[in-house]
């Protein structure tokens, strides 16, 4: 059946609305994804690129400041992502207690640093932890500790400090998510719960916790693709990005440096990439694999 006038002119007057967007997301972002992927089966230095197949993946295995970038990545995702997200979850179950004194205040303080200046919250934490900083001053007072522990001179400190700064950073954010799903929770349900005798943590692990598991798939699918694209904290935190010994050297990080430091390997940086790219992917298949195995 052909369209009438007013048809055709409704469906021209749609696609000129979400032309815009569309230029824009095939410019800056479908465009880019292609040029990289044509990009990471280059070699050379700078513009002066040749096609070399396969070369940049067999130097991946052969590259040891790589190696250490993406051990570096997975630590600080093994590591830091389950502590975050457990804090998140504790601090917004204690946070959905109506009774709780001041609750408004502990939720604004919970979720400030996440909207808190990147430059100013990452001298905040070098202050803090240098060697005469206010952390080991106050372990010392306590007599916790003897002497200044080298915080961001020791590798094994220097990554302590990261997964420090980035927990702090983004309970709050996660905190916000698993609060609101909460209090969507039908009250009904925990009250049979109380009349039943079922005892708080009961509570919380057998009702709480199970209605919540599309959240917490959700917080644990992106908190896992922001730590495998971990740049900021250690590229400001450290007197040197990657610092010390490329400790805190991340996988972003050391294509950050392969672009726009000494000679760029701009071929290089995006096989380097694609790694996150495919970490990226493997990690969310697992987690939604999990999360249906949960459910069935």
């Amino acid at each position: 059946m052909a369209k009438s006038g007013y048809e055709r002119s409704a469906q021209v007057s749609g696609w000129l609305f979400v032309l815009p967007a569309l230029v824009l997301l095939g410019v800056f972002m479908i465009y880019p994804i292609i040029w990289s992927l044509w990009m990471s089966f280059q070699v050379g230095r700078g513009m002066n690129l040749s096609f070399g197949g396969f070369t940049n993946i067999i130097r991946l295995t052969q590259d040891p400041v790589f190696i250490r970038a993406l051990t570096n990545t997975l630590i600080f995702l093994a590591i830091q992502v389950p502590i975050m997200l457990v804090l998140a979850l504790l601090f917004a179950n204690a946070l959905n207690d109506s009774k709780l004194w001041g609750r408004s205040w502990f939720r604004t303080a919970i979720f400030l640093p996440c909207v808190t200046s990147l430059v100013a919250y990452s001298v905040v934490f070098r202050s803090m932890f240098a060697q005469d900083g206010i952390i080991n001053q106050m372990l010392m007072g306590l007599h916790i500790i003897s002497g200044p522990i080298p915080w961001m001179a020791d590798p094994f400190w220097a990554k302590v400090v990261i997964i420090s700064a980035i927990t702090w950073r983004w309970t709050g954010y996660n905190m916000i998510f698993y609060l609101a799903a909460m209090q969507n929770i039908d009250r009904s349900i925990y009250e049979a719960a109380k009349i039943d005798g079922v005892p708080a943590w009961a509570r919380f692990w057998y009702i709480t916790v199970p209605m919540l598991k599309p959240v917490i798939l959700f917080t644990t699918v992106i908190s896992t693709i922001g730590t495998l694209q971990l740049f900021d904290e250690p590229n400001l935190i450290p007197s040197t990005p990657g610092a010390p010994s490329d400790s805190t050297l991340t996988l972003s990080l050391y294509i950050f440096n392969l672009s726009f430091k000494f000679m760029p390997s701009f071929g290089y940086a995006s096989t380097v990439s694609y790694v996150i790219v495919v970490l990226v992917g493997i990690m969310t298949l697992i987690q939604f694999l999990a999360a249906r195995e949960r459910r069935t």
